[in-house]
């Protein structure tokens, strides 16, 4: 009999034993074709076939988990991808076949119906990461911006009740760790031991399948919402303007004025119309950071912090309260965010609404060349938003004459903070 005192350890686990390995279906990174490429198959329903780490759906697979647990869906389920395809040609781009250009991210990710269709017909789980689809956005201050007559309506990009009509892409991540490794200066090795650890040992697979070298982490996801022809944003003949906003929730969506997201959102919404309108392209690209990469909870601390301080919130202590609270100032780390530029085919911004040298210096270094760069106009910064403002103009982060961007604050980049 066992004594009473003796703890019984019961071994749980969900991954094969160390030193099995996915051979079925070989993941070859960067590859020449996607043929030999292959499929990315994370789904549980044929779990012999995996042959990455994680699960479809990234921070979505939980609530999976939950339909399940209430018996709400069938595990076995599978998706019917009857006339899923996309509603826009996204052609195929060198940078799709150059090993280390998209890391972040799968290129074939929309396609794997027409790629993979008989292998999906004869019982493979494969299942896209990449939606694409037609929609029109509405917001009022493009209507105010038309009643400003700074934009008029075409009835085909930008229509008379204020629509403007995009081709929106909503792509999940899907990580190739040798090369996150790689753009982040480290080895494979400590990459994979830090994610088991920092998730609380939540994927054994990071450390047990050095095999599996592809992982979809747990996390938000990027839409990307093209005004023109997509294809123009490849063709090196177009203007192309371009946002790349990261997640404010409190601002993009409810209208917080502590910070100037949502107007610069708008802003480069509304710039984004105009270069559509004259024969160009314009991009916004929507990352799901929140509160630079930390979080909402962290964010509102953090603005607590800042308001209750002894002399009221400054621009003198802007940065410090979040490295006092978070234990960095940013974490959303730009080295990964030009991949979606070159999956489109994006060689050159003519105009980017961003005054962030962090993001510059990402995309200039990644071979995307940069035209202009578009600051904020004073009239749509917040009253609150000011300490924000002259905090980062204090900093070096903001050039309000919108010049091209320099390297000249290249060692202090990673100060660089919210949404410029």
């Amino acid at each position: 009999m066992s004594s009473p005192n003796r703890t019984t350890h019961i071994r749980l686990t969900s991954h094969p034993e160390p030193g099995s390995a996915a051979t079925r279906f070989p993941i070859r990174w960067g590859a020449e074709t996607v043929a030999q490429r292959g499929p990315v198959i994370a789904s549980t329903t044929t779990p012999g076939d995996r042959n990455v780490i994680g699960a479809h759906g990234g921070s979505y697979s939980i609530y999976r988990a939950l339909a399940i647990s209430a018996r709400a869906m069938n595990p076995s389920q599978r998706p019917d991808l009857h006339n899923t395809h996309p509603t826009a040609e996204i052609r195929e781009q060198p940078q799709w076949f150059s090993p280390g250009k998209i890391v972040s991210m799968d290129p074939f990710g929309h396609r794997v119906a027409q790629d993979f269709g008989q292998w999906i017909g004869e019982g493979i789980d494969i299942r896209p990461t990449i939606a694409v689809t037609k929609a029109r956005l509405n917001l009022p201050e493009i209507l105010a911006a038309m009643a400003a007559h700074r934009l008029a309506p075409d009835d085909h990009i930008l229509h008379k009740s204020g629509d403007v009509s995009v081709t929106k892409i909503a792509i999940d991540p899907v990580w190739h760790l040798p090369g996150i490794a790689e753009r982040f200066g480290t080895s494979e090795n400590e990459l994979r031991r830090t994610l088991f650890e920092q998730t609380g040992g939540m994927y054994p697979e990071l450390v047990t399948r050095p095999d599996l070298r592809v992982f979809l982490p747990p996390i938000g996801s990027i839409t990307a919402y093209v005004v023109g022809e997509v294809s123009a944003l490849s063709d090196g003949k177009s203007r192309v303007a371009c946002r790349v906003h990261d997640e404010c929730n409190g601002s993009d969506v409810f209208g917080s004025d502590i910070c100037t997201c949502r107007p610069y959102l708008v802003h480069g919404i509304e710039e984004a119309v105009k270069e559509a309108q004259g024969g160009g392209v314009g991009l916004i690209v929507y990352n799901r950071k929140e509160g630079r990469a930390l979080g909402e909870v962290t964010k509102f601390l953090v603005y607590n912090a800042r308001k209750r301080q002894e002399g009221g919130d400054s621009a003198a202590t802007y940065f410090e309260r979040t490295e006092c609270v978070a234990g960095v100032q940013d974490a959303r780390f730009q080295q990964l965010m030009p991949d979606v530029l070159h999956w489109l085919g994006v060689t050159r911004i003519d105009r980017l609404m961003s005054m962030s040298n962090m993001k510059y210096d990402a995309m200039v270094e990644s071979g995307i060349e940069i035209g202009e760069r578009v600051a904020i106009p004073p009239e749509l910064i917040p009253p609150d938003a000011s300490v924000e403002i002259e905090a980062k103009k204090a900093a070096g982060y903001y050039s309000p004459d919108g010049a091209p961007g320099d390297n000249a604050l290249k060692a202090t980049v990673g100060r660089d903070l919210d949404k410029f």
